[in-house]
This record gives C-alpha cells, sequence and structure tokens, in this order.
C-alpha cells in the first residue's frame, strides 16, 4: 500500500478513535490507563510530539484541546470524576507491572 494511502487510513483511524473517547466521556482517564496504559493525556502529549516533529510547535493545552475538544479544564469540570483508593492502588499497581 502506497504510504500516503497508509497515512490517510492511520488519520482515519486516529479521528475515529478521538470520536469514540470523546462519546465516551464516563470511561475516566485513569481507568484507561490501569487498562490500556495510556488515557486522552497521553494522545495529546503524543500529539503535542508529533506537530513539533513536524516543525509545528502546538502547545500542551492546544493539544489537549484538539483531543478533549474543548479546554481541558472544561472537560474536567463536566467529566472527570475523583479517583477512588482503589482507583489510585489499581493505577500503582499497573505503573509497577508496567513501567
Amino acid at each position: 500500500m502506497p504510504n500516503a494511502d497508509t497515512t490517510a487510513l492511520e488519520a482515519a483511524a486516529f479521528r475515529r478513535l478521538l470520536a469514540h473517547l470523546r462519546q465516551r466521556s464516563d470511561v475516566q482517564n485513569i481507568d484507561l490507563m490501569i487498562l490500556a496504559g495510556f488515557c486522552r493525556n497521553c494522545l495529546s502529549n503524543w500529539y503535542q510530539e508529533a506537530a513539533e516533529g513536524a516543525g509545528t510547535p502546538v502547545s500542551k493545552d492546544a493539544a489537549r484541546e484538539i483531543i478533549y475538544a474543548m479546554p481541558f479544564a472544561q472537560w474536567k469540570a463536566e467529566h472527570q470524576a475523583e479517583a477512588t483508593p482503589e482507583q489510585l492502588a489499581a493505577f500503582e499497581a499497573a505503573q509497577r507491572a508496567h513501567p
């Protein structure tokens, strides 16, 4: 498959992932980190790194707004619950198991 086709398909899959995560705002970032080792903030960090690598600097806040489709503070206020002691313990265990 030509490189341009691969890039277009990867971009489409990424957009689909973002749309899915936006629809599933009930899924907390800490749960994503526990189960998958990444979260929306990780995606925004990777987006920022890719932009900088391509010579297009993007601020942390701008990258988060792209991933969350709203300012991060707004998303936190509307969707982020306080982590439970069980979630924090599971997160710490996951970090130890997969540093």
